[in-house]
């Protein structure tokens, strides 16, 4: 069983189309045109992103998808609307907003299973400012970024909070607890934000 998630591989070019791509799927919700290529073959790949919105350096929204299902550019144009109308924590991004939110996009590699014995041996095996983490314990689930390890330094301050996030206790940990790893590749808009 594969335990590290591999790489994305993707143009060098790839953080201004997909932010263009990104920032002009929200203007089509204003009524505004935005340049953006959408015809690049790399893009009708299939792909999974997250899109992560802030105003001052502050959380706006954030949707995304753990498994590629769909093609890159229908996953980002997707996410991007949803992270800006529908993420459930926020009121929908208004149009005086929108000229000064950060888009930032996050694409995944494939998710990987973790093989561990124990929380102790899973915490080991974590590695800061690389491996976003997948929680997973019968219907609770939830997510980190990367990113996240930002503001989350230790791995066991990092599991207390995603498992928290899950709906459980922070000191929780059960045998049949299931983590999957993965890694971005990530771009956020300057100027903006």
């Amino acid at each position: 069983m594969r335990t590290e998630a591999t790489p994305i591989l993707l143009p060098e070019n790839a953080g201004n189309v997909l932010l263009a791509l990104a920032r002009a799927a929200i203007a089509r919700e204003f009524g505004k045109a935005r340049p953006a290529a959408e015809d690049a073959l790399w893009l009708r790949e299939q792909g999974a992103c997250f899109i992560t919105l802030t105003c001052e350096q502050k959380l706006r929204g954030c949707i995304g998808t753990l498994r590629a299902h769909r093609p890159l550019a229908e996953d980002v144009t997707a996410n991007a609307v949803a992270a800006a109308f529908h993420d459930p924590r926020f009121k929908p991004l208004t149009a005086d907003e929108f000229d000064v939110v950060a888009v930032e996009i996050s694409v995944l590699s494939e998710l990987a299973p973790m093989t561990f014995t124990d929380e102790r041996d899973a915490l080991a095996q974590l590695r800061a400012d690389i491996d976003g983490l997948v929680f997973q314990y019968g219907h609770h689930s939830s997510t980190f970024l990367p990113q996240v390890w930002e503001n989350l330094r230790e791995p066991a301050e990092f599991m207390a909070h995603l498992k928290y996030k899950a709906g459980l206790p922070p000191d929780f940990w059960h045998h049949e607890v299931t983590l999957s790893r993965y890694t971005v590749a990530k771009w956020r808009e300057t100027g903006n934000g």
